[in-house]
């Protein structure tokens, strides 16, 4: 059974989705809920400023307060203002997208995408869950972790295909992550999204593991590997001793 919290989100996630005023009954049925819950949310959300009603016909949409509050929480995140220069530089010196992430339970979450310039690129968002064994930040994430560590979380796992080119044998994927550990970073190699390649590295950061990976398109990513992997590993040498340096979060 889905929580208030969980509720909540569905309906701004509904709205986004959408992206038009929605009457009850349609946003009941497009957040996957009753439509009494429903009323009883909009209800609050309104009373709050969050959400404003339209009379003709009678709808609702999201006001910019739950925008502004957000703007406001993201804008003052002293970790990713810190972090944003090195990954910019990043993306310029490659030309693809940089990611930074971290673990989240059994899955890797998107802290900060800082998008290719290029028309043809791999887009993502801040928030975006992605699987640890078929992402690149998630394959350098289990690679910093001690071969205790890993071993066990290997065994507790399914190794889910997500495309045709996903690693799902417990065994060759270890030997990867022992291969990559070597080379000092990472691949994903259309395992997460099918013709995308991305190279990841670790970074710790006051004993918390990071990751940065740049992704991008297989044809442009493949004839220039080893030099993205050089300028991924730069960065977040930078990083890391940045913030060892720097005041305490």
């Amino acid at each position: 059974m889905s929580s208030s919290i969980e509720r909540i989100l569905d309906i701004f996630e509904a709205f986004q989705a959408s992206q038009r005023p929605l009457s009850l009954t349609a946003l009941a049925a497009a957040a996957g809920m009753p439509k009494s819950s429903c009323h009883a949310l909009v209800s609050t959300l309104s009373r709050r400023g969050y959400l404003y009603s339209l009379s003709r016909p009678k709808a609702f949409y999201p006001t910019r307060r739950m925008y502004d509050a957000a703007i406001d929480i993201v804008m003052k995140d002293p970790f990713i203002e810190q972090v944003m220069p090195s990954l910019e530089r990043l993306r310029d010196e490659s030309g693809e997208t940089i990611i930074m992430g971290k673990r989240q339970g059994h899955s890797a979450v998107y802290l900060q995408v800082v998008e290719s310039l290029q028309s043809i690129c791999y887009s993502a968002k801040p928030g975006d869950i992605k699987p640890l064994h078929s992402s690149a930040i998630g394959k350098a994430i289990l690679g910093a972790l001690s071969n205790i560590d890993l071993q066990d979380w290997v065994e507790e796992r399914d190794f889910m295909p997500i495309t045709a080119s996903t690693l799902t044998a417990p065994t060759a994927f270890i030997s990867e992550l022992s291969q990559s550990r070597l080379k000092g970073y990472f691949q994903s190699r259309g395992e997460n999204v099918t013709d995308v390649w991305a190279v990841a590295a670790p970074l710790k950061i006051r004993k918390e593991i990071f990751s940065i990976a740049v992704a991008g398109p297989q044809h442009r990513i493949e004839p220039k590997l080893k030099k993205i992997a050089q300028q991924l590993n730069i960065t977040a040498g930078l990083i890391v001793r940045e913030f060892n340096e720097s005041v305490v979060l």
